[in-house]
């Protein structure tokens, strides 16, 4: 016979299956991946390359949905607002997340409290580059051409409160110069108006721009992190170049509304987790320039609350404000 601590195990594994087997199946429908930036751009192709993945793994589609405008603010507000049922996330660069509440004086959302933290995806080295109308061969050409044309060099980015916008920021304090930004919605017609002239030079993230730099279409001046990167061995560091303490990198994180209940978020991130062991997913990311990340739901929580905290003292530090 069947003693009581027994009877009690048996009858909490059949607790556990009825409670499992009422949970309906996630995802049983298609899943909106929100990326608030155009199409063309380093978040974009990150976003695209992870759906097809967890398209194939979870038998639904999982669908890019760009939603531009406003630093990244009206697709990652969009998510914030929507239904916690797992269905509407958001994948993005650093800005909603990390940024904008620092940047801009007026914010729909505030990150921290709105936005929960799913997976770190994806971090990417980010180039600065001069245009083919610019005549800097280096960096120190670049401040020295600078110097000597205040005011009149601009800088593109995709869009204010970008790690884009920011490294621009940066290197205008760190450097000295009298440099004008121009924000553009995404980094595709910004790398645009570089190529055609429009505007001088650019930090962008690798994968948008490695085409253009392979083929001689822009000059890649510097790597703004701390390390060069592999894709373009022999293009230096910006502290490499003369502007020792230099370090910013690009990543893109996935993020829910803040409502998903917390077996639903561990589910996500496991899936993330999974797709992201996979070799060919891997590979696909390598030759893009990114390398996949490793943080899910608590320690990405931990490791954006550090991006807010360095830059809002970029931020202040430069003076730096948008919208």
């Amino acid at each position: 016979m069947m003693d009581r601590r027994g009877l009690l195990g048996v009858m909490l594994v059949a607790t556990a299956t009825r409670v499992a087997a009422a949970q309906p199946a996630w995802p049983d429908r298609p899943v909106r991946v929100v990326v608030p930036f155009p199409p063309g751009g380093s978040n974009d192709l990150v976003a695209r390359l992870l759906c097809e993945a967890l398209g194939e793994q979870t038998g639904q589609p999982w669908v890019v949905e760009n939603r531009s405008g406003a630093g990244g603010n009206i697709g990652a507000d969009a998510v914030a607002k929507a239904a916690p049922d797992g269905t509407t996330l958001l994948l993005t660069a650093p800005g909603p997340l990390t940024i904008n509440n620092a940047l801009f004086p007026s914010m729909p959302y505030v990150a921290a409290r709105d936005l929960a933290p799913l997976a770190l995806i994806a971090t990417v080295p980010i180039v600065l580059m001069a245009g083919p109308e610019l005549p800097a061969r280096d960096v120190a050409g670049l401040i020295a051409l600078a110097k000597a044309r205040p005011g009149r060099i601009s800088f593109g980015s995709s869009g204010n409160g970008t790690t884009n916008h920011l490294a621009g920021e940066l290197f205008r304090s760190m450097a000295g110069v009298d440099i004008v930004h121009v924000p553009y919605r995404g980094a595709a017609p910004a790398m645009t108006d570089l190529l055609g002239g429009q505007i001088g030079m650019m930090f962008d993230n690798l994968p948008a721009v490695l085409p253009q730099v392979k083929e001689k279409r822009v000059r890649a001046l510097a790597v703004a992190g701390a390390r060069r990167a592999a894709a373009l061995p022999d293009v230096p560091t910006l502290a490499e170049a003369g502007l020792p303490g230099f370090d910013v990198e690009a990543w893109f994180g996935l993020a829910g509304p803040a409502g998903l209940a917390p077996p639903l978020q561990m589910r996500v991130a496991g899936l993330v987790s999974k797709a992201l062991a996979d070799p060919e997913l891997r590979a696909k990311l390598a030759a893009a320039g990114a390398e996949p990340g490793e943080l899910t739901g608590e320690a990405f929580g931990t490791f954006l609350a550090r991006e807010r905290q360095m830059w809002s003292r970029v931020i202040e530090a430069s003076g730096a404000r948008a919208g």
